[in-house]
């Protein structure tokens, strides 16, 4: 096996930070996790600890207990601290975005890992792990805040980018811009006047702040209310707006 492919990240991590994606990910994979039984799930780039790879076998295996989870770092160190909290459905090992799993994923988190690179980089990785995903595969790309109160990742499929989603903490949430401090690489530098993504989170704020009125109800019923608001001029995807989660088409938001 050859040296992993990709860079030693900061490894910053802490509990709960992905609890947003984690979630998300029951919602949006229903139906794929149901019919793709004994699948494995990669979590690429832990971090300096085993703990988000662990929080998120726990979640999902309280629906499908019959996940496999692998956590791949390309700094041996820390590969060698995760492997003490290994567990049977749970392993750590040497790897990077070449993917050098024996049983292709059905499913690969990299959270926070690209939005380390260049961005000229980012589309190479992403092709490199699309070719080691199993048939009907997901990538989930993103970045977050040091404690999960506001993430935005892509969804990806075997050949394209499919969803962008944002997940903020709205309490105490000014603008839902503020999310743009965390988008992924691919976007962080197109939130600027003639780009989708920046008139899409300019109209998100503006439909938040027509919807003040609603701050008596709660920030999750302003929430879905300025959400719903924008369903006939943009292409979202999910129902629900729990806890200020929301899913967008790619191709809505997409750089030129």
């Amino acid at each position: 096996m050859g040296e992993p492919i990709g860079n030693i990240t900061r490894g910053t991590t802490n509990p709960n930070r992905l609890r947003r994606v984690d979630r998300w990910m029951l919602w949006r994979y229903e139906d794929l996790l149901r019919r793709n039984t004994h699948s494995l799930v990669v979590d690429l780039g832990f971090g300096a600890t085993s703990i988000t790879t662990l929080e998120m076998a726990a979640r999902l295996r309280t629906k499908y207990a019959d996940l496999e989870f692998v956590g791949l770092e390309i700094d041996p160190e820390r590969v060698k601290v995760a492997n003490q909290s290994a567990q049977p459905h749970i392993g750590f090992q040497l790897g990077g975005f070449e993917i050098p799993t024996t049983q292709k994923p059905l499913i690969i988190r990299a959270f926070n890992v690209l939005r380390q690179y260049d961005e000229s980089e980012v589309t190479k990785h992403w092709a490199m792990m699309q070719s080691r995903l199993a048939p009907n595969g997901r990538i989930i790309e993103g970045t977050c805040d040091e404690i999960g109160r506001r993430a935005t990742w892509i969804e990806l499929d075997n050949l394209r980018p499919l969803t962008l989603s944002l997940g903020l903490r709205l309490h105490g949430l000014g603008d839902p811009s503020e999310g743009a401090e965390r988008l992924p690489k691919i976007l962080i530098h197109r939130n600027t006047r003639g780009n989708r993504i920046h008139a899409f989170l300019q109209d998100l704020s503006r439909s938040w702040d027509s919807h003040s009125g609603y701050r008596v109800f709660g920030p999750n019923q302003r929430w879905r209310a300025a959400v719903n608001s924008l369903r006939d001029s943009w292409s979202i995807v999910n129902k629900q707006h729990r806890e200020g989660e929301l899913t967008i088409e790619w191709s809505a938001i997409a750089p030129d």
